[in-house]
């Protein structure tokens, strides 16, 4: 990829709710980046009620470093198993939207360091694409190996 990132930015979120460890939730999220971009991403807290006055607490990032985009784009694909990414690759349309490229992952699994898609309170990945067709995303994400 040139040394103009196509990318502008990555947002990473995660809720922990009141019946969660803290620290293990935060732990998972962390679980899903580089070894090296661990120390380097600060979450910023939001604490909220839920529904039934629960408390909720957001966890929130924006990466704006373009020197991390790839090896994150690298981790996830390189601990992404075959079937993870022909479900991807089978579904990209459900997961782009206006330059945006939406991953969500399984927080349990995520807590043992496996990457596998889920939809139940998930870590949300956004990975926003600048000035970017959905072809040319397409097409960035095999290049990266995140699709088949």
């Amino acid at each position: 990829m040139s040394p103009k990132s196509p990318i502008g930015y990555i947002d990473m979120r995660v809720f922990v709710h009141a019946t969660e460890d803290t620290e293990k939730v935060l732990l998972s999220a962390y679980n899903t980046l580089p070894f090296e971009l661990k120390e380097a991403v600060k979450f910023k807290e939001t604490r909220l009620t839920g529904y039934y006055k629960n408390p909720i607490i957001l966890y929130q990032t924006r990466l704006t470093d373009k020197q991390t985009f790839i090896p994150i784009l690298n981790y996830l694909s390189s601990n992404l198993n075959s079937l993870e990414k022909e479900d991807l690759t089978n579904n990209i349309k459900i997961h782009l939207e206006k330059g945006n490229l939406y991953l969500r992952f399984d927080k349990q699994l995520a807590y043992t360091n496996t990457l596998k898609f889920s939809k139940k309170d998930p870590i949300h990945f956004k990975i926003h694409f600048k000035h970017k067709t959905s072809k040319e995303i397409i097409d960035l994400c095999k290049e990266l190996g995140l699709l088949l």
